[in-house]
């Protein structure tokens, strides 16, 4: 019997080592995307998604405060910030599939699934990338700490599409569109070709993941007859911990549809055209 594709969802929020939970999470979007193509859609289904993702027993995971920060003007601390990255993607892997996953049971267009589907598989290449250049360096995905809170926006909006959109691929992944390329700039320096490119392709990819959450977002927002910007300011502040910060890739967050005056107001710092008084 075919599964549908929220249990293929689930299936990967419940592998938990890395190159596994990747792989199946490619063969996965790879069968959608062939079903699509030939016309026959997989069903959406339901499914029972953990409230957590399964990890592997390495990293060990720690409060943010407490894991070691390590300059990255060293081979050890340019190993710990892509191991920091790796992390990062990994957690994006099951944050795509998990969206499709809980929220099936939301009416929307196929091209819904399209977008995560296709989002969940480019994450799958980043962890891999990521962890090809950890293992070029003589380290691997597991050899330091990492943070344990990268899922607290999943928990916090879990009953929520419209505030994960806002928070994960509207909030977290555009702040990797503002340090992706001071990341970039400092394993070019190191002449690290491998990560350089890994980085490189990532940060291409990502402007198309805060796309899809604007996308879908402001969909959300139409069919609720919503004012977007106010719904994306009320979210951000019931749900995010703490404010933007600045300074902001406006270019790149423009052309994933995010508007100066949706991240401005709810930033650290503001100019006075946005401030909540202006006329």
């Amino acid at each position: 019997m075919t599964k549908c594709l929220a249990e293929r969802a689930e299936e990967v929020l419940r592998t938990a080592d890395g190159r596994a939970k990747t792989a199946l999470s490619h063969a996965h979007a790879a069968e959608w995307f062939a079903a699509r193509k030939a016309g026959e859609a997989l069903p959406i289904g339901q499914a029972t998604p953990p409230d957590r993702p399964a990890r592997p027993d390495q990293p060990a995971l720690l409060p943010p405060r407490e894991v070691p920060r390590r300059r990255p003007g060293t081979p050890q601390g340019r190993i710990a910030l892509l191991h920091a990255l790796a992390h990062i993607e990994l957690n994006a892997v099951d944050l795509h599939w998990d969206i499709v996953a809980r929220f099936a049971h939301v009416p929307m267009p196929q091209g819904f699934y399209d977008d995560w589907v296709k989002a969940a598989d480019e994450e799958s290449k980043h962890f891999n990338l990521l962890c090809d250049c950890l293992e070029g360096m003589g380290s691997h995905y597991g050899a330091l700490p990492a943070h344990a809170g990268m899922w607290r926006a999943a928990e916090d909006t879990a009953k929520d599409l419209m505030g994960r959109l806002a928070v994960v691929p509207m909030v977290l992944e555009a702040r990797g569109l503002d340090v992706t390329p001071g990341m970039i700039e400092i394993f070019r320096k190191a002449q690290d070709g491998a990560a350089t490119a890994a980085l490189e392709a990532i940060y291409a990819e990502e402007v198309g993941h805060v796309a899809y959450g604007a996308k879908w977002f402001n969909f959300l927002c139409g069919r609720e007859n919503l004012d977007p910007k106010e719904s994306f300011h009320a979210l951000v502040r019931r749900y995010f911990h703490g404010a933007l910060k600045p300074p902001f890739n406006e270019e790149k967050r423009a052309e994933a549809g995010l508007p100066p005056d949706f991240y401005w107001p709810l930033a650290e710092e503001f100019p006075p055209a946005f401030r909540p008084d202006a006329d």
